[in-house]
């Protein structure tokens, strides 16, 4: 194994599991009342200088159009603003761990956007992989029902799908684009335009009542914008320009592992047996469908 190999393991790890430390981080904030709008502003204005810094000094890598702008701000306003908000308001009603295991169905969910808007084929192979994830995802659903019988974990459940349902738009519509910015800058377009969508956000529809929130909430915020936002956006992205996009992908069934790792410790939540198997088989189906995308 190269050194540049090696690297970009590390760097994938690494941010995979520093991403996945997002839905804990939001959990712990729930607890001390603070609203959606709220905490998603906290984040983005944290991050915000960082993505202006960044953006400052890069050039993009190919000849840039008015038309590749339009689509930088489509593409950061669906998959960092609305995926984000869709996944903050779904963690009011349902567990971190089971966010996670819904939002890892997104590469199943490229799949068929890429199938219905590309026109790109399914294989066979593909195909049994999105059945076998789906077929998780209505056990771990299942599951959680018969725990939990109010009609919040119903409407969570859909919103968490929503993000995995505007995060897959995202990672199709920007294939194409990427390497007339480079990563980086495209990562830092995007992310720009996600954090002024957001603070439009609150100034519509917010209590602007920023200023008197618990101090921990603020420091979470902080946390996630440093830790679970702008560190593990940059190492993916180095991360794929070390592997590739598809090899990069192998390490993806790490995001909802760790989500229940840490949820387990400092949420105190626990899968049941079945959830567990459930989010067994999601893995194993989205190996399926990418597996033949690896050799």
């Amino acid at each position: 194994m190269n050194k540049q190999r090696f690297y970009g393991i590390l760097l994938a790890i690494a941010g995979i599991l520093m991403f996945s430390s997002k839905a804990v981080m939001v959990k712990l904030a729930y607890q001390y009342e603070v609203d959606t709008v709220s905490l998603l502003l906290l984040r983005m204005v944290f991050a915000l200088p960082f993505y202006l810094v960044i953006s400052f000094f890069g050039k993009p890598k190919q000849e840039v159009k008015k038309g590749d702008i339009v689509w930088v701000f489509f593409l950061g306003f669906i998959g960092y603003y609305l995926a984000s908000y869709f996944d903050f308001l779904g963690l009011q009603y349902v567990k971190a761990g089971l966010e996670r295991l819904i939002l890892f169905v997104y590469p199943t969910l490229v799949l068929l956007i890429s199938y219905i808007f590309l026109k790109k084929k399914i294989t066979r192979e593909q195909a049994m992989g999105v059945a076998i994830t789906y077929t998780g995802v209505i056990v771990i659903f299942a599951s959680e029902l018969q725990i939990n019988q109010e009609s919040g974990v119903i409407l969570g459940s859909l919103l968490i799908f929503l993000s995995a349902l505007t995060y897959a738009g995202y990672l199709v519509g920007s294939g194409w684009i990427i390497p007339k910015f480079g990563p980086r800058l495209f990562t830092s377009y995007a992310m720009i335009v996600s954090c002024f969508a957001v603070i439009v956000h609150y100034v519509v529809l917010g209590d602007f009542d920023i200023l008197s929130l618990h101090p921990n909430v603020y420091w979470i915020g902080l946390a996630m914008a440093v830790f679970a936002t702008v560190i593990p956006s940059y190492l993916i992205s180095y991360a794929i320009r070390s592997l590739g996009a598809n090899n990069f992908s192998l390490f993806g069934s790490l995001g909802p592992v760790s989500t229940i790792v840490l949820a387990y410790f400092f949420l105190g939540e626990i899968l049941t047996l079945t959830q567990v198997v459930g989010g067994l088989v999601i893995i194993f189906g989205i190996f399926i469908a990418e597996r033949k995308k690896q050799i």
